[in-house]
């Protein structure tokens, strides 16, 4: 089985398709999240402390001195009912840090990046997110306080650790990931196991056709029940077996009987060629016997070489029809008239019953000719001494003529019938034939548009019904 087939094909397109959206959902998820979290330490700060209500506190202490401000953002840290929340800083407007809500002495150095943006912002108001001088990811909020002048007295700066919310988004992403391995997984699993229900039916499918390509047309294909398309593929492949084998047989036996046919005349005809030769001429009853069976013979061959070229003009699709004004009855006289010579010799009734009008249609004369002599035919060779053939005609009421052979012969089996039609095929092997003249008659009857049925009990005989177009107004 080829590693770079379906299997391969399926992992880079199918797989690497799930995977490539999976890492494009999850890290969507995952920025989506942290979005979220911030998002929500933001609206924390924003819903507990607004910049009016500050404003409105540090009222009293705007526009005094130092210490009257230093004072009042010692009493605006004390009063802070949030710090379970988040640090409270008050810096002064050189940058100086006044209190905290934690106690701890800070750095003059810590960096505040919305400190400076909100002294010159027009709302007064900055946010930032970064790491602090501990390495600690927090969010910070500056809201500035102003004197009467318009002047930066001092900024509250409000700040929350973004560490809680971090770890919580890595965990969350960490699930978002396991997740998508699952379900990465289950897809793997389940299109592994569909694609291996593809790929070893298949494998079995071109071994198998391999084999039948060199002969062996017992191959089968062991596929299980499932009534899905892989089934009724394999089902298919051991009929298309089944069909060439039977085919097959039945080219052998064409063979074998085209070489029986051949060969019978050609020995008949060496054999009296020889014989006259020997004698001479010196017996002329003798000479006159022997050239009576090489011309009856030649013309066995003849016959035989025609349905050969008939066949080969059907299936090429070279058999055409030339067709021309003709009396379909009268054709049918003809041929029947033909085969009284030969009723009489074997000992085989004809009866013969045709209607007093006419059965104009546009047809090809050589070739109806054809259709009823190979039916004739096959009427007495499958016949017996005492037998007897009717042949019946007549016109319908919507304009087409129907022709009934009836013989009282060996008959042809159920099993048989539906193929008497199909190339090379003989019910009957011990009579002599090619089995091909009833395809080239049905090949000629579906060329002007009719119809041919057989009806038949082993036994008793066979029934072939023609029903061809005429034309009325030709009439």
């Amino acid at each position: 089985m080829k590693t770079g087939g379906i299997t391969k094909r399926w992992i880079l397109n199918t797989l690497t398709v799930i995977i490539l959206m999976l890492v494009i959902v999850d890290v969507s998820a995952s920025l989506a999240l942290k979005d979220y979290y911030y998002a929500m330490a933001e609206s924390t700060i924003d819903s507990k402390v607004q910049k009016s209500a500050v404003q409105t506190f540090f009222k009293n202490y705007v526009d005094s001195t130092d210490y009257m401000f230093e004072e009042g953002a010692r009493d605006f840290v004390e009063n802070f009912g949030y710090s379970y929340l988040m640090d409270v800083w008050v810096v002064d407007g050189s940058g100086n840090l006044i209190v905290t809500s934690a106690g701890f002495s800070v750095s003059d150095s810590a960096d505040m990046p919305d400190y400076t943006a909100a002294l010159t912002s027009e709302s007064g108001t900055e946010i930032w997110t970064g790491r602090n001088s501990n390495g600690e990811k927090i969010m910070a909020k500056s809201l500035a306080i102003t004197n009467t002048d318009g002047s930066v007295a001092g900024v509250v700066r409000l700040i929350v650790s973004l560490e809680d919310l971090d770890t919580q988004h890595i965990m969350f992403t960490l699930l978002i990931v396991i997740l998508s391995l699952a379900a990465l997984s289950m897809v793997a699993v389940s299109g592994a196991y569909f694609i291996r229900s593809i790929v070893r039916p298949v494998g079995q499918i071109n071994e198998t056709a391999k084999l039948i390509a060199q002969g062996d047309f017992n191959a089968r294909v062991d596929h299980s029940g499932n009534n899905d398309e892989i089934s009724e593929l394999c089902e298919t492949v051991n009929y298309m077996s089944e069909e060439i084998a039977r085919a097959d047989a039945v080219k052998n036996d064409f063979i074998s009987t085209v070489s029986h046919e051949l060969r019978t005349p050609l020995t008949a005809i060496k054999g009296w060629a020889e014989t006259i030769r020997d004698i001479g001429g010196t017996d002329a009853e003798l000479t006159e016997k022997g050239i009576d069976v090489i011309i009856s013979e030649s013309d066995r061959l003849y016959s035989l070489v025609e349905d050969l070229l008939d066949f080969s003009k059907m299936q090429s699709g070279r058999m055409v029809k030339r067709a021309e004004p003709i009396d379909l009855i009268k054709e049918l006289d003809s041929a029947v008239n033909v085969f009284n010579d030969r009723a009489k010799r074997e000992g085989i009734t004809i009866v013969y019953s045709r209607p007093d009008i006419s059965a104009p249609m546009s047809a090809d004369k050589n070739l109806m000719k054809q259709v009823f002599a190979n039916i004739l035919d096959n009427a007495f060779k499958y016949n017996s001494q005492g037998g007897r053939v009717a042949v019946f005609a007549e016109l319908t009421n919507d304009d087409k003529v129907f022709i009934s052979i009836a013989d009282t012969g060996c008959g042809i089996s159920k099993e048989d019938l539906p193929h008497i039609t199909e190339k090379f095929y003989k019910a009957n092997v011990s009579v002599r034939g090619s089995g091909i003249g009833l395809a080239v008659v049905d090949e000629i009857i579906s060329l002007h548009n009719g119809t041919i049925d057989f009806a038949s009990t082993p036994g008793r005989g066979t029934v072939v019904s023609i029903t061809l177009p005429i034309d009325k107004g030709g009439e």
